[in-house]
């Protein structure tokens, strides 16, 4: 069977983070040191869908490095209702693979004019919302052909993460960061088929996470939906147990995501309780009481790890989808760039 564009864009993904390392040093230091001089005491984002997923997945890292309040604003609140925002000595980050959404343009825009730094992170550095931002991180992935954003998510995430360890000058950091090629290429060849063998026939799902890893759950889940037709919910793993897991009854589907940070006992432990009540739970990271271990790279920064995870659910989601009888290319009532107003 041929490969989908989706495969081979997914295989791609260490070459598109050693591209954007490799070549954005000098965008890197300029964001760095305007946000050293900006010292900002709160910092927005303005995304939509898989943009938003790794805006909130930076939000975590630069909360728990930085100790700085990072808010997600509603693009509406300019292209809709045509508010400003007070953003005085504040930070704004857009993200977005096309740059060409209006609304997230238009907020962009509107957060400089209140006052904000602002910082686009696209594939694009001649879109609208590039011009609308102080600085640009453009993400040299390529040119992204599938409808399901990959490579372009991680890149997003990974610039993000190497302007927190610039900005902060964090070496730990940085080094986690530059060594992302290598990890990416181990964890998209792992084998994540019982996983994928399990959810053949599945209708719905639940991805846990905490911390960072509760955006890559949310990206986990919104990739069921367009390439598998899966109506796959995110929750964090401590969120669940108020109210969700009600539902979860005998061989109901659980991916909960743990990496080896400060989370990994406590999503263990509500791994380990969903499988009690007779989910078909699936974890990485530790083993878990009546559930199944799925490989993770190991020995990874916390920052970090929950990236590389993205990478090893890309490669089996890919092939989850062309088992239930899905374009993984092409979902339905879909199309690659999304203009909201």
């Amino acid at each position: 069977m041929t490969d989908s564009q989706m495969a081979r864009e997914v295989a791609e993904i260490p070459q598109a983070v050693a591209r954007f390392l490799g070549q954005s040093r000098d965008a890197l230091a300029q964001a760095a040191d305007a946000l050293r001089r900006t010292d900002p005491a709160v910092i927005t984002t303005v995304a939509r869908g898989s943009s938003d997923h790794a805006a909130t997945y930076v939000k975590y890292a630069i909360e728990l490095q930085a100790g700085i309040p990072v808010a997600s604003v509603g693009p509406s609140i300019a292209s809709i209702y045509g508010r400003p925002l007070r953003l005085a000595g504040a930070a704004s980050i857009g993200v977005s693979q096309s740059g060409r959404s209006p609304d997230i343009a238009r907020m962009m825009r509107a957060a400089g004019e209140g006052g904000a730094l602002t910082i686009a992170v696209t594939n694009h550095a001649d879109s609208p919302m590039a011009q609308a931002s102080a600085h640009c991180l453009a993400l040299l992935a390529g040119e992204e052909k599938s409808v399901a954003a990959t490579k372009t998510f991680v890149n997003s995430v990974v610039a993000g993460l190497a302007l927190l360890a610039e900005w902060r000058r964090d070496q730990a950091l940085q080094e986690a960061v530059a060594a992302l090629p290598d990890a990416f290429a181990q964890g998209v060849a792992l084998d994540w088929s019982p996983l994928a063998a399990r959810l053949s026939r599945a209708q719905q799902a639940f991805v846990l996470g905490r911390g960072p890893a509760i955006a890559i759950a949310s990206e986990a889940a919104l990739k069921f939906k367009e390439t598998s037709g899966i109506h796959a919910e995110a929750y964090s793993a401590a969120e669940v147990l108020h109210g969700p897991a009600a539902i979860v009854q005998a061989q109901f589907p659980v991916l909960a995501l743990g990496v080896e940070d400060a989370a990994l006992p406590q999503l263990t432990a509500t791994a380990e309780r969903l499988a009690a009540q007779g989910a078909d739970v699936f974890v990485t990271g530790a083993d878990a009481p009546g559930a199944t271990r799925l490989p993770s790279v190991s020995g990874l920064h916390p920052l970090v790890a929950p990236l590389v995870l993205v990478g090893s659910f890309y490669a089996m989601v890919e092939s989850l989808a062309r088992r239930r009888g899905f374009d993984p290319d092409t979902p339905p009532h879909l199309r690659k760039v999304t203009e909201t107003v």
